[in-house]
């Protein structure tokens, strides 16, 4: 129910203006901290109002108090309790004021007069400007060219309107502008292209001092690189290009490439800065050139310019982008482009300490890492130079879980690692527990995320009801090098010496008792999640010169380490979507794009800069690489096909074939000119053994059958002859990664997975964004049912289509969001995908309902088919859109709608500078807007007790924590 007037002390009636509720939250921001960020309270003001809409509707009254006691709520569901506190300290003042009769003093910022003919803009050298209406409209006007018939321009400034003050800074008109544009997104995707062309014509203005036209944008992009060169963030490389031949190839055009999101998150998270200040010195093309020339500096010196032109085409299309890491740092005189990283601890305490060292290092420069912690003896074990007993690796993990979380890794990502533990060991009880909010907390890692490492011989005893036997691993110190059938003999031998009392530690429990545990803990915190040891070495090309002991932070990656070489991976993925031409995969499309792609990731080796020299010694050795897809869903929408059918487990297959074939023909083709890696003799890939190859090899170590036809499209006797005369210049060459990040960037769905619902809100750093279906927009609007009824019956379905009879059942088929998909067919769909894949994917599992049986059929599904690793567990659990801004007026009848989503954030304060980051906390759904707000202590107490699964409250600083968690459709820890 849109809000107009509101009743003030006196009884009388005025207009409601959103300014004053913004302008009042600030004000009590600057009184806590006169340096503070104000961005965020532009969302905070969208999330008090749609709280006060709530309100009335529910029969509250529209007057001051209340809505002053909404902006306390606010305020303290974002977590801001300290400008919480300031703003109810203010109103008890003026309270007490009005109470003996003084006269208040007024602040005028909040009492300044928002009519648009009077307001005005102070630019960034002083100067008043003022804002008239005509000249909004006719902004506007230009961001809507094409759209006129999609989008409301008079809607738009109306909106920009209400958000106008007299003196504002230019920045605050921009984000005016914006949020005019934005308000709508959910009524037309169009309005989300016109709110991206609001950010970019600020862009222009901030990194060029003025709107330009396409050879000012080029003229700007040198300008920019030379300052960007003088002031010590872009290596001087970069100059030695031919700036000026690849400022003509820039193509601003391609900026309309963008939808709202994805210029949004670049604008605040990727584009390069003025040092030492806010003002970006990239616009969009220059971002995506200023990455080519990155990944060209490896080329040679007269072939650089030729590159990086080839590498901006495919980066600026959007068929391929790299993963955060790379750009953030390509080009700068610090390239840290990697990813993924994976080491492995040993039982010394040297090294323990050194691989906390080298970790923080990792994650300063936005690496994720996986650590293996098998080797590290039990509690009970004798530590025989000191004749005492160890007190177990649960000790040393959460000394790694705060090394986590005192590192932002580049200053813009929370630092994020996963930590793993094979199954046999003595303390793998204990480590199931880690992320519960119950017991000891000295023994809980809230901020670490865990991951089983099962061998297959586990998971053959829980399927045949047998026991299984826990050990230390300083007795059986061979067992996390070995795998298959040599580690099953092993183990034997292990067990009958524990019998023969041979061995000192040791502990038989049932493997399903231990397997229920596994998956309670999973329903319960998320974690940990289920990784398989033996596919993953099995089917390693790298069986020759070592062991794989874990996977990565985001499990797709799955590479030997040691005591010598940390793993390293640089990663990418190609949008699958943007390569749908004329109803199917244009396979010559994909053929330049993985051909371009896979160069730009082998040179990131060369181009990389290494945290720690065991960094330097696994990655240049090998030379790995992963190249993923995202955008399978926008691809299966265009082609027509349903997720939960045999054509999309087909599709899977066929369109992953077809890119591993040119993956590994491209390496191969690198390596003819630029020689294989050094590890290359002995590898599979010289054995002439492929990944789809390897699926018969697990087979046979595991003894048992596995249901993936092992048929293919294409004829790969041409690549295995190239690999066979050349080599491969990449140990490894693909890996699917979750790219949520990178995924919003690109307007496309994330990783393999279906669309999480038609309709939602999205939280992330950036703020808080609608995502609606463009795919089912489109299809309704041809059969003429999109319109503002459809709008709100979907927001009443919680973004799904399946109950909504005016849609065609054929349309309900094709609309099925996550949940209404049964996992079998994600997991069968991964299996066939995965034959062709050298590493692993990110395999994420959605679950409905609390049957423990049921989520173990899933896992055991996940097992039989040869998956090597899955993800999170996501749940339905408490997940729900927001539904503030349906038209109750117009429902048949009473709908109960959800508290809204909110963002958690948490301000960390120091005295020069106060930093936001918001996460997506998902309330629980049954609750409902009351009608009065809960006083502050009893709101501060329900809050940290609302918290959910994966968050908490700091005991000494009250911080609220977070992590990853396994309802939010959107993690971005990795990408």
């Amino acid at each position: 129910m849109a809000l107009t007037t509101i009743k003030k002390r006196d009884g009388s009636t005025v207009s409601f203006d959103r300014t004053k509720i913004r302008r009042a939250m600030e004000l009590a921001a600057i009184d806590v901290n006169p340096s503070a960020d104000l961005r965020p309270f532009d969302t905070i003001t969208d999330h008090a109002v749609r709280h006060l809409e709530l309100h009335i509707a529910s029969g509250g009254q529209a007057d001051v108090e209340s809505i002053q006691d909404l902006v306390e709520r606010s305020l303290m569901e974002f977590g801001l309790f300290d400008i919480a506190k300031a703003y109810i300290i203010y109103r008890a003042e003026r309270s007490r004021l009005r109470e003996t009769g003084e006269i208040a003093p007024k602040r005028k910022e909040l009492e300044v007069d928002t009519d648009a003919s009077k307001a005005s803009y102070v630019d960034a050298h002083g100067k008043r400007h003022p804002i008239s209406r005509k000249m909004l409209t006719t902004l506007f006007g230009q961001f809507a060219k094409g759209f006129e018939q999609e989008v409301d321009v008079t809607l738009m400034v109306n909106q920009c309107e209400q958000n106008l003050y007299d003196g504002m800074s230019e920045d605050e008109l921009a984000r005016a502008m914006i949020m005019g544009a934005r308000s709508f997104i959910e009524r037309d995707p169009a309005y989300s292209k016109v709110a991206a062309r609001a950010v970019r014509y600020h862009l222009s203005r901030e990194a060029y001092g003025t709107a330009v036209d396409a050879e000012g944008y080029r003229e700007g992009f040198i300008a920019n690189m030379k300052t960007l060169v003088e002031n010590g963030r872009v290596n001087r490389e970069m100059l030695d290009f031919d700036l000026e031949g690849l400022a003509k190839k820039l193509q601003p055009e391609r900026d309309e490439l963008f939808d709202f999101m994805g210029i949004q998150v670049l604008y605040d998270r990727y584009f390069l800065r003025v040092e030492g200040g806010e003002r970006r010195l990239e616009t969009a093309q220059a971002f995506w050139m200023r990455i080519a020339m990155g990944l060209a500096l490896p080329e040679k010196p007269e072939k650089r310019t030729e590159w990086a032109t080839k590498f901006y085409d495919v980066l600026s299309t959007l068929r391929y982008t790299p993963s955060t890491p790379t750009l953030f740092h390509a080009g700068t005189t610090y390239p840290q482009l990697s990813s993924c990283y994976l080491n492995v601890v040993f039982d010394d305490l040297h090294h323990i300490f050194k691989v906390y060292s080298d970790n923080a290092q990792l994650s300063k420069y936005s690496g994720g890492i996986g650590t293996s912690w098998s080797k590290i003896r039990a509690t009970g074990s004798l530590i025989k130079t000191t004749n005492l007993e160890s007190q177990g690796v649960v000790p040393f993990l959460r000394i790694a879980n705060d090394v986590n979380i005192a590192i932002n890794r580049s200053g813009k990502r929370r630092g994020a690692t996963c930590v793993y533990l094979e199954s046999w060991h003595y303390e793998i009880e204990d480590f199931l527990d880690l992320r519960r909010n119950t017991g000891d907390e000295r023994r809980r890692t809230h901020d670490l995320n865990t991951a089983n490492w099962i061998p297959d011989l586990f998971m053959k005893r829980v399927t045949r009801d047998e026991n299984w036997t826990l050990f230390s691993p300083d007795e059986v110190m061979d067992l996390t090098d070995l795998y298959g059938k040599a580690f099953e003999d092993r183990y034997r031998f292990y067990e009958q010496q524990a019998a023969e009392g041979n061995i000192r530690l040791y502990r038989t429990i049932k493997a399903k008792d231990l397997w229920r545990k596994m998956i309670s803990m999973l329903f319960e915190t998320g974690h940990p999640w289920v990784t398989f040891k033996d596919p993953c070495n099995l089917r390693s090309p790298q069986d020759h010169v070592g062991v794989i002991h874990n996977s990565n932070l985001c499990t797709e990656i799955t590479l030997n380490n040691n005591q010598d070489e940390t793993a390293v991976c640089n990663i990418g993925s190609l949008n699958l979507g943007n390569h749908i031409s004329k109803g199917q995969l244009d396979a010559e499309k994909v053929a330049l794009t993985v051909e371009a792609a896979v160069r730009m990731l082998d040179n990131t080796v060369d181009a990389g800069y290494y945290p720690t020299q065991e960094t330097r010694n696994a990655n240049t050795r090998h030379r790995p690489v992963g190249l993923g897809i995202m955008g399978y869903q926008d691809a299966l929408y265009q082609l027509g096909i349903t997720f939960d059918s045999e054509a999309g487990v087909q599709f899977s297959d066929t369109s992953m074939e077809l890119i591993s074939y040119h993956a590994i023909k491209a390496s191969a083709l690198i390596a003819k000119e630029k020689g294989a890696y050094e590890s290359f003799k002995g590898s599979k890939w010289d054995r002439g053994i492929f990944p789809v190859d390897t699926l018969d090899l697990l087979e046979s170590e595991r003894g048992m059958p596995i249901a993936v036809d092992r048929a293919g499209a294409l004829d790969w006797t041409p690549v295995r002859k190239l690999v066979k005369e050349h080599g491969m210049r990449n140990s490894n060459v693909m890996a699917i990664a979750p790219t949520a990040t990178i995924s919003n960037i690109n307007g496309s769905y994330p990783c393999i997975e279906p669309i999480y619902k038609n309709l939602y809100v999205k939280s992330n750093m950036s703020g808080e964004f609608t995502v609606v279906n463009e795919y089912l927009v489109a299809d309704l609007k041809q059969l003429g049912l999109w319109n503002e009824t459809m709008l709100d019956e979907l927001k009443r379905a919680d973004g799904s289509v399946q109950n909504l009879t005016t849609i065609p059942p054929k349309l309900r088929e094709k609309y099925k969001t996550v949940f209404e998909i049964g996992m079998h067919w994600l997991i069968k769909a991964a299996a066939y995908r995965g034959k062709w894949i050298d590493q692993s994917q990110s395999v994420n599992i959605f679950f409905i309902g609390t049957s423990g049986k049921a989520l173990s059929d899933v896992y055991l599904q996940a097992w039989h088919l040869g998956l090597k690793t899955t993800y999170y567990l996501r749940t339905m659990a408490a997940s729900g859109i927001e539904k503030s801004t349906i038209s109750l007026a117009n429902a048949a009848a009473p709908v109960a709608v959800p508290q809204p989503v909110m963002e958690a954030m948490t301000m960390v304060s120091t005295p020069s500078e106060t930093h936001v980051e918001a996460v997506q906390v998902m309330t629980p759904a049954a609750a409902s807007m009351p009608a009065q707000p809960a006083p502050m202590s009893t709101m501060l107490a329900n809050l940290v007790s609302a918290l959910p699964e994966g968050y908490a409250a700091h005991p000494e600083t009250g911080e609220i924590m977070k992590e990853c968690r396994i309802d939010d459709p959107d993690c971005e820890a990795c990408q």
